[in-house]
């Protein structure tokens, strides 16, 4: 959409209106000539007029929705608005051989312009649509990105587990084998402690023989006679 375009066609809708707005008004009081003469002005410009909303329609329909969707509103207003004069030049009495031809005439852009209102809102009702069935769809994807980023999380989760019972499992192995090189370690020990009372009992034997042979050494050397 070029907005610039846009405001172009918007000025130039609100200038034509302007010069219209006040000709039923005016039709209603003038007779002959005059009154066909603005007649023929009106059914020129409310003619450009339909143009001109013809080509906001157009440029309406590639413009974001945050500038479409109140602007569609706008445009409602005025195709009302421009439907309203028409029929208010409708009721004027135009004589001078004018009204069938007025009447047919104005009709025609009556009709005209109420379908052109419904289109226009059909058109806005069904873009909202496939805007919000893209957000829908846009919505869904986003999360299905995120259930296989979460089932990746989780499988990886998974696995650190595994992992890591697999290192418990050595760690617990490592235990096992230390416990069992501690009671071994102890027995040792014990063993040990075993033969070294042992060996202190043999050895106070041994100094308690060797002292009782020195003893009746002594004695049979120096007391007996």
């Amino acid at each position: 959409m070029s907005s610039e375009e846009f405001e172009k066609l918007h000025e130039m809708y609100k200038h034509i209106y302007n010069d219209i707005k006040s000709m039923p008004e005016i039709a209603a009081k003038c007779r002959g000539e005059e009154k066909k003469r603005v007649v023929r002005e009106f059914d020129e410009k409310s003619g450009e007029a339909e143009e001109v909303l013809k080509g906001m329609d157009e440029e309406l329909l590639l413009a974001p929705s945050s500038f479409r969707n109140p602007m569609s509103t706008t445009m409602r207003i005025y195709r009302r608005d421009l439907g309203k004069l028409q029929r208010d030049m409708k009721s004027t009495d135009l004589g001078l051989g004018f009204g069938a031809r007025g009447e047919s005439k104005y009709g025609a852009y009556t009709a005209e312009n109420e379908h052109s209102t419904q289109l226009q809102s059909q058109r806005a009702l069904i873009l909202q649509g496939t805007e919000s069935l893209s957000r829908a769809t846009q919505s869904i994807e986003h999360s299905h990105r995120i259930a296989a980023e979460t089932d990746q999380i989780g499988t990886d989760i998974i696995e650190e587990l595994g992992e890591q019972r697999e290192q418990l499992d050595r760690t617990r192995d490592r235990l096992i084998h230390t416990g069992e090189n501690l009671s071994r370690s102890r027995r040792i020990l014990r063993s040990m402690s075993r033969r070294l009372m042992t060996n202190k009992l043999l050895l106070s034997v041994i100094i308690i023989m060797e002292l009782a042979i020195l003893g009746a050494v002594v004695y049979l050397k120096f007391f007996r006679k």
